[in-house]
């Protein structure tokens, strides 16, 4: 079987960009490595561009333990999915459609292309089914890119996106320009200095590309001050963004819809997101991302956890994560800054999320005096867990958004830590959407009463474990796939959506 898997960013990438996807990407691809019975090949696109040739074309990079790895470089789509918030190329990219067709030819074919994302590619490539016919198409939802070019449908950084009302919310929704043009321009610097022997990664490279890059900027705006204004340069309107990203949605959704095999979500809760977006309920599946943190887990034994808990005159609760909005620290902080100090009194709060607002600190202080105890730590890493999690009673997982399933909350069943999530997202899965874990997101009297309610009874934390749903370990995760892979093709009907490639009308 030869299977080829796409992401965005390469998963052995130095800048370690694309989260969780990136080391899920390269765990699965570990984990399949030297199986004799499948060839496994990794295509990336949308971070990397050259002046010459100014093409979209197809370069092979250097294998990892078997497995071939290639780069799409100068797509006409920039990734991550922001950088093309509002480029019709998203949609239609003849250039870069043609030279993905003329690789996957050149390669004699695969049995399956993963899609584990569709950023930084056009989402006609969906309809290269229409040439390879015998080739299963599979794609993995680990966000929303395909119903949100802002891909996590949170709206202008403040509020989840719970419908983009034909189009209309979604001009207002970014609150920067995307720096498209900057990253574009960062990647040819950057692939420069590679040639000249400062490799990626290394601080001799990251100082030479700083001052390059300062150099560029200042002489950019002198330049700009002694150069008047011409209006000719303005480009007229075609058509109004709504339009755009209403017409986006539409595309996206039919593509998907005529031309996958499957569509994988990584949640429950994310197949309900994308099939009330438009995609057709009949080939989406839940299919749980394996995990490596999985595979030492064990069953928890509830007597032990009883003892601790009854030994116990404080509760103790944690969050650990990104100091982030769409996270709900912030809101997180401002539920434990309104609590009453009769409930505070009798909890320790421990954080571990790297330091980004030095005004955190200060707050954190100042819950100190009503707390019993705080602990933090700036950032934390894999072999911090253990003593990390044996000092929570009660895993806070605030998030604002459809956090499509946040590692955090497999660590922490992994860890024998009951969460309590908010009511969005895939995290209250974990505990079998037990409503005693769940709160109403942005809702600080709802989060408080559920912590009082464990302060004031601590063995309704048992109850977790009755309803928890075990992690996916890696192996399990491989079994599912392979069932899905070995299913037999979809039949396309290809009349819906047809585009013409002259790289490949021989085929």
């Amino acid at each position: 079987m030869k299977v080829l898997y796409y992401n965005w960013v390469d998963y052995l990438d130095p800048q370690n960009r694309g989260g969780g996807v990136t080391i899920y990407q390269k765990n699965l691809i570990d984990s399949l490595a030297g199986r004799p019975d499948i060839e496994i090949a990794f295509l990336s696109s949308g971070t990397e561009f050259s002046i010459y040739p100014k093409n979209p074309r197809v370069k092979k990079i250097k294998p990892y333990l078997g497995t071939r790895r290639f780069e799409l470089i100068n797509s006409e789509v920039a990734s991550p999915g922001h950088l093309s918030f509002d480029n019709p190329a998203s949609i239609h990219a003849p250039a870069t459609t043609a030279v993905l067709a003329d690789f996957i030819k050149s390669q004699g074919g695969f049995d399956i292309i993963h899609f584990n994302n569709l950023e930084g590619l056009p989402v006609e490539v969906l309809s290269l089914k229409n040439v390879f016919t015998e080739t299963k198409f599979i794609f993995s939802l680990h966000n929303y890119y395909a119903v949100c070019p802002q891909v996590n449908l949170w709206w202008r950084e403040k509020e989840n996106c719970e419908d983009y009302n034909g189009g209309k919310s979604c001009p207002a929704c970014l609150d920067y320009e995307p720096a498209t043009n900057w990253v574009k321009k960062a990647s040819l610097l950057s692939r420069t200095l590679n040639r000249v022997g400062l490799k990626s990664n290394t601080s001799i490279h990251r100082l030479f590309f700083h001052l390059i890059d300062d150099s560029y900027r200042r002489l950019k705006q002198v330049l700009k001050r002694k150069q008047p204004v011409r209006l000719e340069k303005i480009k007229p309107i075609s058509s109004s963004p709504m339009q755009y990203q209403q017409h986006r949605r539409q595309e996206f959704t039919q593509y998907i819809n005529t031309y996958c095999d499957a569509v994988l979500a990584v949640s429950s809760r994310v197949a309900e997101v994308v099939i009330k977006f438009g995609v057709d309920p009949s080939i989406v599946q839940t299919s749980y991302i394996g995990t490596k943190v999985a595979e030492s887990y064990v069953p928890p034994d509830i007597s032990r956890i009883k003892a601790k808990l009854l030994d116990k005159d404080r509760l103790t609760i944690g969050y650990l994560g990104y100091m982030r909005r769409d996270k709900g620290f912030y809101f997180l902080m401002d539920a434990l800054e309104s609590m009453p100090e009769s409930l505070t009194r009798k909890l320790n709060l421990v954080v571990a999320a790297k330091m980004t607002d030095p005004s955190i600190s200060h707050r954190l202080s100042l819950l100190a005096d009503s707390f019993n105890s705080v602990e933090y730590s700036d950032g934390y890493t894999h072999e911090m867990l253990d003593d990390l999690y044996e000092k929570i009673d009660l895993s806070l997982v605030p998030v604002l958004w459809e956090d499509n399933l946040p590692q955090v909350a497999m660590e922490s069943v992994c860890y024998h830590t009951p969460l309590l999530s908010s009511n969005l997202g895939g995290a209250k899965e974990m505990g079998g959407c037990n409503p005693l874990f769940l709160f109403d997101a942005n809702d600080k009297a709802d989060l408080t009463a559920k912590i009082k309610a464990f302060v004031d009874q601590p063995l309704l934390l048992l109850q977790f474990w009755e309803t928890s749903v075990p992690p996916v370990t890696m192996r399990n995760h491989i079994l599912e796939l392979l069932d899905i892979y070995a299913r037999p093709t979809r039949k396309i009907n290809g009349d819906i959506i047809a585009r013409e490639y002259p790289l490949i009308a021989a085929t």
